[in-house]
């Protein structure tokens, strides 16, 4: 690099903790309103904000502007993360109490406190840049925290069109704006600076940035990398499991990381199961096909990003082969894993690697080895009626979600049909390479104190039989 080229460097790294030094700033000042808000305040301003972008006409708005700008899934499933979703995640948070005493322990004579961690900056992804910052934002603020958000260049308008317009609706509540603040011209180097300034980090996206989150100095929260495992066991239910595999398969195209990547049907109900998945417009891939699409989906040995949650027909287009009309999906059949079937790796399109194995033994080694390779800690998921199959694969499997007879895409990150809490950031566990194994939501998006009182009665220590038992007599 000459010494021109160092200076203009130089020049734009300060341009860029400037910025986010003043952002930081805004959002500091913002944040102070709210540190001692009451909850019925908190709960109120979280409201306005997912009213402010989900309302009839707003959300379609919403959703063609995100296909628009950023060329990735359909309006279709972009309506339903902007409308339903956030709804359903407002809904999963607003009962809950994150203001003062949140937990008691009477029988340790402990209490606990919520306290907010200051300024959050989160990062935001293509694939999900219309509901992931309302999300993010309403946990944030659930918490008593400012955010600043960080999106994907390829995303950069859709961002602020969603913050825009959850700023306006804060100052119409009489709280600051800058209680959720938009980075409009995003490069890597305003990012970086943003996890090095911010209190603490929410990371959603490649796994590149996940990575420089937790190397940024600043308590960070990631998540995982993508490869979801699907078992279809000989009590399953077939017709609603290849239904529900067609619906998570084809879901905004695909741009969901917990999209069904590979299937596992056992020997009983191949044959059968296989016919249903092409019913649903599943199409089989001869070895031709295989190689051609294999060619294009990865471009030195790398995912291409030009084929990620595209329609089947631009992608078959692009890997010079017809398909029959009425093409939903791709089953690509495969016997291996790893490197060299890149196949078993996460794809991020409408194609699902199919594999034929013995019995839910055998599924769950192979889920093991696909996930070694690919989406370790992320999320599996089984259809059986079968509680033994279903027990036996979650306690085997290196995982920290298990979704039992839903659509794998739609239920992870929480849905209205299951438990789990709503979100778009998933944690995999050390699996994973991240710090938390949860679905984050804004408990992890405070601080807490711990009050603890001395016990009515002190504790005290059983005796050496008691506590050691028949260790002694072994280490005699």
């Amino acid at each position: 690099m000459g010494k021109q080229e160092r200076i203009f460097v130089q020049g734009e790294r300060a341009e860029a903790v400037a910025e986010i030094g003043t952002l930081i700033a805004r959002a500091r000042l913002a944040q102070a309103e709210i540190e001692h808000a009451s909850q019925e305040r908190v709960d109120e301003l979280i409201r306005a904000m997912v009213w402010a972008v989900a309302k009839p006409g707003t959300a379609e708005e919403i959703a063609r502007h995100t296909v628009e700008e950023t060329q990735l899934g359909n309006y279709d499933g972009k309506y339903l993360k902007i409308f339903r979703k956030t709804r359903a995640a407002l809904m999963d948070i607003i009962d809950d109490k994150s203001v003062g005493i949140i937990e008691e322990y009477p029988e340790r004579n402990i209490v606990v406190f919520a306290k907010p961690v200051g300024v959050i900056g989160a990062l935001s992804p293509s694939t999900n840049p219309e509901a992931t910052p309302v999300i993010k934002a309403i946990n944030a603020v659930k918490g008593r925290n400012a955010i600043v958000i960080a999106p994907h260049p390829r995303a950069k308008l859709t961002n602020k069109l969603v913050v825009d317009k959850m700023r306006a609706a804060l100052v119409k509540m009489g709280a600051p704006a800058d209680l959720v603040i938009a980075i409009e011209t995003p490069t890597l180097d305003k990012t970086e600076e943003l996890m090095r300034q911010c209190d603490r980090i929410l990371a959603t996206g490649g796994a590149p940035m996940v990575k420089a989150a937790y190397a940024s100095g600043t308590p960070a929260l990631g998540v995982g990398a993508g490869n979801a495992v699907i078992t279809v066991d000989e009590t399953a239910d077939l017709d609603e499991a290849a239904e529900k595999i067609r619906m998570s398969k084809t879901l905004d195209m695909a741009a969901s990381c917990s999209s069904d990547n590979s299937v596992l049907l056992v020997d009983a109900i191949h044959d059968e199961m296989l016919a249903k998945l092409q019913e649903k417009g599943g199409l089989i891939l001869n070895d031709a096909q295989k190689a051609k699409l294999q060619a294009v989906l990865w471009v030195d040995g790398v995912l291409n990003a030009r084929i990620v949650a595209q329609p089947p027909e631009t992608i078959a287009a692009m890997a010079g082969f017809d398909i029959p009309e009425g093409t939903k999906f791709f089953i690509v059949p495969e016997t291996g894993t790893g490197p060299d079937y890149p196949f078993s790796g996460e794809k991020l399109t409408v194609t699902m690697t199919l594999y034929r194995v013995r019995d839910i033994d055998e599924a769950i080694a192979m889920t093991n080895r696909i996930q070694a390779y690919q989406g370790q800690g992320h999320s599996c998921g089984i259809y059986s009626r079968s509680d033994a199959n279903i027990m036996k694969l979650a306690e085997a499997t290196r995982t920290c979600r298990v979704m039992v007879n839903q659509p794998q895409a739609a239920s992870n990150s929480g849905n209205l049909w299951n438990g789990m809490r709503q979100t778009f950031s998933l944690g995999c566990g050390s699996w994973g390479g991240t710090g938390t194994s949860n679905n984050l939501n804004w408990r992890d998006l405070i601080n807490e104190t711990w009050v603890s009182k001395p016990l009515a009665v002190p504790k005290e220590l059983p005796s050496d039989e008691a506590l050691f038992g028949d260790v002694i007599g072994k280490l005699a």
